[in-house]
């Protein structure tokens, strides 16, 4: 736009100096034809579009003419005023803010997640959580977020209990067991390992190996389970096992001692230990498929390094991928480089922040 403006300058004082030199009655001429055009132009078009650098060449021009041949131009000087108001009006121009600033997003999505994941949470109830997480925000304006969101007031919105959120519930009171078998690469042994898992947090508990899994060798692993968990066996109320003739009577009232129920799931219906069988099939899959054990003992030893990994890094995706009881230092967000921490000769990774 400048280099327009300065493109027009000298364009008219080049057409000055051309004047300087023809006649006076030439000039008279010129100006009638151009009057004479300048009227025809009005005729079509009354209000014409003009750029910033045409007005400028404009209002330095018309100062030069009479006072009586100024009210009959294009630019006139309530024009030049108008000119200079909208400048300044530009040039002043900023926001009107009034009232309370915005809420940022990150809130906003924060109280929409809390009235979503609590049925049963009012606006005062959100605006507690929110204090204690630091955000001051008026039960109002969380109406407002919320109403903008189509989440409905508590009164209204669905408070029952969903099967999700009561299975999930009555998961975390259950224990589920069961034994999967390896056979040795050299000497062809079959080899029994019995586990039991938590439900709730997908911990699993190895209890042992064995060549001969009768009733006596079960009932005393479940005797150092209920010894190891100690004050934690009162979280749980029931254990899910099958109908294998290895959990004798006495099996049962081990655990009748401490307060919990043996349930047997029904003939010929594994799926009725779902979470127990989906345990085994992650173990073979991640390990015993993909490696050859050589005895009960190197069996012990990989079942120990592998359940290290299993409750402490593995992500779960139950778990919204994190692992049952995370044993991994905090992360420094500092640090972009990753390191790989090898299991098993390569066969499981883990990864981690450098430090």
């Amino acid at each position: 736009m400048s280099l327009r403006l300065f493109y027009l300058i000298f364009f008219r004082l080049a057409g000055l100096v051309v004047l300087l030199g023809r006649s006076s009655a030439s000039k008279n001429v010129e100006l009638l034809v151009l009057r004479h055009e300048v009227a025809v132009l009005r005729r079509g078009n009354l209000k014409p579009r003009l750029d910033w650098a045409d007005r400028a060449v404009f209002a330095a021009l018309v100062r030069l003419l009479p006072k009586a041949l100024r009210l009959h131009r294009l630019v006139t000087p309530g024009t030049v005023l108008r000119w200079h108001r909208r400048l300044v009006a530009a040039k002043w121009t900023y926001l009107h803010r009034v009232g309370r600033p915005p809420v940022d997003d990150a809130i906003a999505g924060l109280i929409e997640r809390m009235a979503r994941e609590n049925h049963s949470w009012g606006y005062k109830r959100i605006q507690g959580e929110l204090l204690k997480l630091g955000h001051r925000v008026g039960a109002s304006t969380i109406r407002r977020i919320l109403k903008r969101a189509r989440v409905p007031p508590v009164p209204v919105r669905d408070t029952d209990t969903t099967w999700r959120q009561f299975l999930r519930t009555q998961a975390s009171t259950m224990l589920a067991c069961d034994f999967f078998h390896i056979d040795c690469a050299l000497t062809l042994r079959r080899i029994y390992v019995f586990f039991v898992l938590e439900v709730g947090s997908r911990y699993v508990h190895i209890l042992g190996t064995t060549t001969n899994p009768d009733g006596e060798w079960t009932t005393q692993q479940i005797r150092n389970l209920v010894m190891d968990l100690d004050d934690r066996i009162d979280e749980f109320r029931f254990l899910i096992r099958d109908r294998a003739g290895q959990f004798a009577s006495s099996f049962d009232a081990v655990l009748a001692d401490v307060g919990m129920e043996a349930v047997r799931i029904p003939p010929r219906c594994p799926r009725a230990n779902c979470y127990a069988e989906r345990f085994v099939l992650t173990a073979r899959t991640e390990l015993t498929d993909r490696m050859l054990i050589l005895s009960e003992r190197h069996l012990r030893a990989v079942l120990a390094e592998y359940i290290r990994h299993y409750n402490g890094r593995r992500p779960h995706r139950s778990r919204e991928l994190r692992p049952p009881r995370p044993a991994h230092p905090v992360a420094d967000l500092n640090s972009q480089r990753i390191r790989r921490q090898r299991l098993l000769g390569g066969l499981i990774n883990e990864y981690e922040r450098a430090a």
